[in-house]
């Protein structure tokens, strides 16, 4: 049981997690959904799951410690203290015990999955002054999911310190909160206030919520089983294998990777939501339509919504609203004025937020690019804005017209297609490469001959995986048109709904990438 797509996870573990809620007492339903938790982050990682445990005692008692300082405030300015000296008092010792969790997080995290990164670059950097003293890291595997739970461990401690949400006196329900095992390989990225209450209450599954999960699920799986892993064959030999392709078949490769990463990583998130629904359990969406999106900044506040949330809430906000960031602010308007001045505070803080994105996704300069690749993107977008603005007006272009619409959601796609090029090969140089040869040597002359159907797709792989493209883009303007197909499908006389649910399964069964020919492929994000 590597994933949410293996048998043993939707014909055993899944129904008899069910099954163990369903028979349990109302309030001993939080504990069997702890229990299916940890068994099942213990089967994807072993004995790491101490790793995690150790996390959850820091996250209780640090938030435990928040409250009791905030708790010492509020008594001080009960017997008479003044408000200003009793929050000063207990501000800096808050401050401590909030640093104190999230150093903690921050640390197993970066032993178990970038203490090698930093080390290679440390010694890349001693080079040229004459000192190349190789250094030995025992080679450490990062708990699947371990990026996931450690920014919802964070995100936890913060909004105790704001004072958003009281710390949780439960153990249980706050390690709940962190491991759900739905949410623990992927996310989406919670937060305490979304799904704590909904966990711990125990509601009875009914009949309309088990199906509405059955089919989120069953649909999240079409995408990653019928078009991910089928696209897999000709995205590896691609960006993995060592032969020279033009660029008309790198861009091809492009495509498909982000259609790839698109499909398995939003299946993935269809999965989680699914069984969340069938618990009674409201995950936040993690994807809305990003291939509509007519900007680079639109397409993040579509694509992995719940990280850019995090990013946004807890470093974005954080930075660009401190007291140096606000002084130049201040500095910038005089010298820039109200239109360019404040692009520079925010440039710092949005500097900080796609460093920490690309770090985040991985251990790799190819990810710290592909931070930097939307930073400037994105800063660039703001500045020309306001230009871009002044000159339609001028000129009489209606920007929201469909055809100027058209063209913005074509050049966003570009934007996003060589974005994710950098982000899949394997380290930057061989990105720089590959982005070399689709600019410098652009041929379609693979396609002419028919050379690209030896890439391991042939015209049959090619037509199915059209075929569930459609479907899925179909899905996706009803979406975005405001329409579900899950609740709808729910309302059906009793024999539509199950011909909808036997038709999707059978759709898997029959077209789904497994068998000879096809590797497993495990889902992309669990790395990250």
């Amino acid at each position: 049981m590597t994933s949410y797509f293996t048998i043993t996870f939707s014909f055993i573990f899944l129904p008899l997690s069910i099954l163990l809620y369903a028979v349990a007492p109302k309030r001993f339903r939080w504990a069997a959904l702890l229990g299916t938790s940890l068994l099942f982050l213990w089967h994807l990682s072993r004995q790491l799951t101490l790793m995690f445990l150790a996390s959850a005692l820091v996250v209780y008692a640090c938030g435990l410690g928040i409250e009791a300082l905030i708790a010492r405030r509020d008594r001080l300015i009960v017997e008479g203290t003044p408000k200003k000296e009793a929050r000063a008092s207990c501000r800096r010792r808050m401050r401590l015990v909030l640093a104190a969790g999230i150093v903690a997080n921050l640390l197993m995290l970066f032993l178990s999955k970038y203490l090698a990164f930093f080390c290679e670059i440390t010694r890349a950097v001693l080079v040229p002054f004459g000192v190349d003293a190789p250094i030995g890291i025992p080679p450490i595997r990062a708990p699947i999911g371990i990026s996931f739970y450690t920014l919802m461990a964070i995100s936890y401690l913060s909004d105790v310190y704001r004072e958003s949400i009281p710390a949780d006196h439960h153990l249980g329900r706050l390690m709940l909160y962190l491991c759900f095992f739905p949410q623990i390989m992927e996310g989406p990225i919670c937060r305490y206030g979304q799904t704590a209450e909904a966990l711990y209450a125990g509601e009875p599954i009914k009949r309309g919520r088990l199906y509405e999960g059955a089919l989120r699920i069953l649909y999240g799986m079409a995408k990653k089983i019928i078009i991910a892993d089928r696209l897999n064959l000709l995205v590896e030999t691609v960006f993995d294998g060592k032969a020279a392709y033009d660029g008309g078949i790198i861009a091809f490769a492009a495509i498909l990777y982000t259609i790839q990463l698109y499909c398995d990583f939003s299946g993935a998130m269809d999965v989680a939501l699914g069984v969340g629904r069938i618990f009674n359990v409201g995950l936040p969406e993690n994807f809305r339509q990003p291939f509509f999106s007519r900007t680079a900044s639109e397409f993040w506040q579509r694509w992995h919504i719940t990280l850019g949330a995090w990013f946004k809430d807890y470093v974005y906000y954080p930075i660009s609203l401190s007291k140096g960031c606000k002084r130049l602010t201040s500095a910038a308007r005089k010298a820039c004025g109200n239109r360019y001045g404040p692009l520079l505070s925010g440039g710092i803080a949005l500097f900080c937020v796609w460093f920490l994105n690309g770090l985040w996704h991985g251990a790799g300069m190819q990810y710290l690019f592909f931070g930097m690749y939307y930073f400037v993107i994105i800063m660039a977008g703001g500045l020309i804005e306001p230009v871009a603005q002044d000159l339609s007006e001028r000129w009489g272009i209606d920007r929201a017209h469909a055809p100027y619409r058209v063209f913005q959601t074509l050049r966003t796609l570009v934007v996003i297609f060589v974005g994710e090029l950098f982000f899949r090969a394997k380290g930057l140089p061989r990105g720089i490469e590959l982005f070399s040869t689709l600019v410098g040597s652009f041929s379609l002359e693979s396609f002419a001959d028919g050379t690209f159907l030896a890439l391991g797709l042939d015209g049959h792989d090619l037509l199915i995986s059209a075929a569930m493209l459609v479907l899925v883009l179909a899905i996706g303007i009803a979406r975005e048109c405001g329409k579900g197909i899950c609740r709808p499908a729910a309302s059906l006389p009793i024999p539509a709904r199950w011909s909808v649910l036997i038709g999707l399964f059978l759709l898997i069964v029959v077209f789904g990438a497994y068998g000879y020919g096809y590797a497993p492929v495990d889902p992309l994000y669990a790395q990250f």
